[in-house]
C-alpha cells in the first residue's frame, strides 16, 4: 500500500501511462522522474544539514554565554570572600 493506492490502481495508472506515452517513451520518463526525485532528496538533505548547523551554532553560542556568565558570578563571589577574609585579618 503506497500512499493509500492499491496494487490494482497502480497497474491501472501504468497501463494509462503506457497508452498515452508509448513503450519507447517510458524509460526516458522514468529516468527524468528519477533525476527529479534525486534532486529533491539532495535539496532536502542540504536543508536539513543547514538547519542542524544553525541549531548547533546557536546551542554553542548559548552555552558559551552561560558559561561566561557563570564564571563572572563565581569570580565576583571569590572576590567578595577575599575582601571579607582581608577585613577579618585586619581586625585581628
Amino acid at each position: 500500500m503506497f500512499l493509500f493506492i492499491s496494487g490494482a490502481e497502480i497497474v491501472f495508472v501504468f497501463f494509462i501511462v503506457l497508452l498515452v506515452f508509448g513503450a519507447d517513451k517510458i524509460p526516458s520518463i522514468a529516468k527524468t522522474l528519477a533525476k527529479g526525485m534525486t534532486q529533491v532528496r539532495q535539496a532536502t538533505n542540504d536543508i536539513k544539514s543547514e538547519i542542524q548547523k544553525s541549531v548547533d551554532k546557536d546551542i554553542d553560542s548559548t552555552t558559551k554565554n552561560l558559561s561566561q556568565d557563570f564564571q563572572h558570578e563565581v569570580d565576583k563571589v571569590k572576590k567578595d570572600f577575599k575582601d571579607l577574609g582581608d577585613s577579618i585579618k585586619r581586625e585581628l
